[in-house]
């Protein structure tokens, strides 16, 4: 069945790209469950599952099948380009409950009973679900995110540039095999029926990792939103097991590990802080100190400075 969503002239001129840690937060609780069917990740499942033996996902696990729908609430459309997660959680935390109780009654489940306690008590629910959100977050996620949005934030670069050269018809041409422009329509095909106007603030397109290899959409009463494979997906876990920065965060601190540990490619002071959401100033400071025990270098090319990781920064980083 096809999603048709209809543009007016306005309407592609509000296209934007933003980033959800949030959608790769819950759509790798389904990587989770299926590993065979989500093999690229494989490399991440090995390092996370065993820090979460005395964690309870079995609620969460409830609300989202490993196909079909997810309760929308879970993963609001970004609101902002670089949302972080601290603020998207805080969203689904908001969810007015009887919102949340429909969108939970539409879930195909093997555990009606983790339904029927949700909806007994929804706004309970909501709250529940969020705390457990956040503690597998804090558990499994919150290190390798940079890793994660460096892979995301180089998809947007390289559409926007698709964007500029030939317009919407060349931005679409290979998003996915399922979804196609035509002329003053995006149609998509997915199993549920929708046409209607985009209107609004237009279409957010989310890049995603954890969603490979399908896309996903959501519609009103939600702001339009789709969601695809980000480029180069097959790269994210190419150094091997994903970097562990906690034993290394105590070494040399948190944020200089973060640092390390996203420099996968060359990067600007100017790009590393806005991925990390820190200040340039801030960035440049702690280059100077990584700089200065060997573990990254620097290179200037034109009117930037790229710095990225040495052989000894790649071993501590990755544990290479």
């Amino acid at each position: 069945m096809p999603v048709e969503w209809r543009f007016a002239a306005d309407d592609v001129a509000r296209l934007r790209f933003a980033f959800s840690p949030m959608w790769e937060l819950v759509t790798s609780l389904r990587v989770l469950r299926a590993p065979a069917r989500h093999s690229l990740h494989l490399p991440w499942l090995r390092a996370v599952r065993p820090r979460l033996r005395d964690l309870d996902l079995a609620e969460l696990f409830a609300l989202l099948p490993l196909t079909g729908y997810i309760p929308d609430f879970l993963t609001p459309p970004p609101d902002t380009p670089l949302p972080d997660f601290a603020a998207e959680l805080e969203r689904v935390r908001l969810t007015p409950p009887d919102m949340a109780s429909e969108e939970v009654a539409s879930v195909r489940t093997a555990d009606p009973e983790a339904v029927a306690r949700f909806r007994d008590d929804p706004a309970k629910g909501v709250q529940r679900v969020a705390d457990r959100l956040q503690d597998y977050w804090t558990v499994a996620f919150e290190e390798f995110w940079p890793t994660i949005h460096g892979l995301l934030d180089a998809d947007v670069m390289w559409r926007s540039r698709r964007l500029a050269a030939g317009g919407v018809r060349e931005l679409f041409a290979d998003l996915h095999a399922s979804v196609a422009w035509h002329g003053d329509r995006l149609v998509t095909v997915k199993e549920c029926d929708f046409s209607g106007d985009i209107g609004g603030d237009g279409l957010v397109l989310v890049p995603s990792a954890f969603g490979w290899p399908d896309v996903s959409i959501m519609y009103e009463p939600y702001r339009p939103m789709l969601s695809y494979p980000a480029r180069g997906i097959g790269t994210l876990w190419s150094g091997g097991a994903p970097c562990t920065p906690n034993a290394l965060s105590a070494l040399i601190g948190r944020t200089r590990a973060q640092i390390l540990v996203a420099l996968e490619d060359p990067v600007s002071t100017t790009a590393l802080a806005r991925r990390l959401d820190l200040t340039p100033g801030a960035v440049s400071q702690h280059f100077t100190v990584l700089s200065d025990g060997g573990l990254v270098t620097r290179q200037r090319l034109g009117r930037e400075v790229l710095y990225r990781r040495t052989s000894v920064g790649d071993t501590l980083a990755c544990g290479a």
